[in-house]
């Protein structure tokens, strides 16, 4: 681009869009907060830069020359530039502030976004958090939450989704509980969400054919289940980032490592909010952080 072509003076292209939306110098300088010979000389000044008449008098109205109409489409899209431009600096600048829903599940609202939430609080003490801890999806859509941490790509239009690292989980227990049955995994006791053939399936595709009856306790909130391992009643799979940081637990077999997608998502419309914006931003600096060690 040659900036040297572009000499003309922005306030007096506005006078001139302004004129000609408004229709008359009196209502442009009243829609400007001026006065009317303010935008008078400015549109003056602006047709002699230019070398060309932009309005003819017809009765009390000013009407725009045909030279004038080849110039207001441009002018007219340099003003919604400059609206939007502004419209950016002033949420760039405002303060951080109210109240921002988090939804994620039990186990990513316990043990992965405390750190990050402590961190948030300290730099943006005006931003309210609401964490909705719940394994089912959220409907972002309906405002059931500004933020969500989901293991799968939403098809929802209008949102905004940022794929984060995977994560890995893998099976663990404590080494009571391996002892107790003589390291023989066909003979532990395995805990998961449901009695289904899914947990079963994951384990036999990695070699592990665990009989179904060993499937012996289920609940449908994984930080029960986790709460359960601890207590050596069984092994339950999680995500490393939580298991290997627990020094009470093992990992039960190196071969298995599952990876577990992790999207943060947000509506395109919310995301436009500054307080989003900055949550949005931290949590997805912070999980990737916990998720890859760096």
């Amino acid at each position: 681009m040659d900036w040297r072509t572009i000499d003309f003076d922005w306030n007096r292209a506005r006078a001139f869009l302004v004129t000609a939306e408004e229709g008359s110098l009196t209502a442009a300088a009243a829609a400007l907060n001026t006065t009317q010979p303010t935008i008078g000389r400015q549109v003056t000044a602006l047709e002699a830069e230019l070398g060309v008449v932009l309005f003819e008098r017809v009765g009390n109205r000013l009407q725009v020359t045909d030279a004038g109409l080849d110039l207001l489409e441009h002018v007219r899209a340099m003003g919604e530039a400059a609206t939007r431009f502004s419209l950016r600096a002033a949420g760039e600048g405002e303060v951080a502030e109210g109240l921002v829903a988090i939804t994620a599940s039990d186990t990513i609202t316990a043990h992965l976004l405390p750190p990050i939430l402590a961190r948030i609080r300290e730099e943006h003490p005006r931003i309210v958090l609401e964490l909705v801890a719940s394994n089912d999806v959220r409907d972002l859509t309906r405002r059931e939450a500004d933020i969500a941490v989901r293991n799968t790509r939403p098809d929802q239009p209008g949102l905004v989704a940022r794929r984060l690292p995977d994560a890995t989980a893998r099976p663990y227990a404590t080494p009571g509980h391996l002892e107790a049955v003589g390291g023989d995994l066909l003979a532990a006791t395995y805990i998961g969400f449901d009695r289904d053939e899914r947990l079963l399936a994951v384990y036999r595709h990695h070699g592990l054919d665990v009989p179904g009856e060993q499937l012996a306790i289920t609940s449908r909130s994984h930080l029960a289940q986790w709460a359960l391992a601890r207590r050596g009643l069984g092994i339950c799979i999680m995500m490393e980032a939580v298991g290997d940081a627990d020094p009470g637990m093992v990992r039960v077999s190196p071969d298995i490592a599952l990876p577990v997608p992790m999207w943060l998502i947000s509506h395109r419309e919310v995301h436009t909010a500054r307080r989003v914006r900055v949550v949005f931003d931290a949590l997805a600096d912070g999980l990737t952080e916990a998720l890859t060690g760096r």
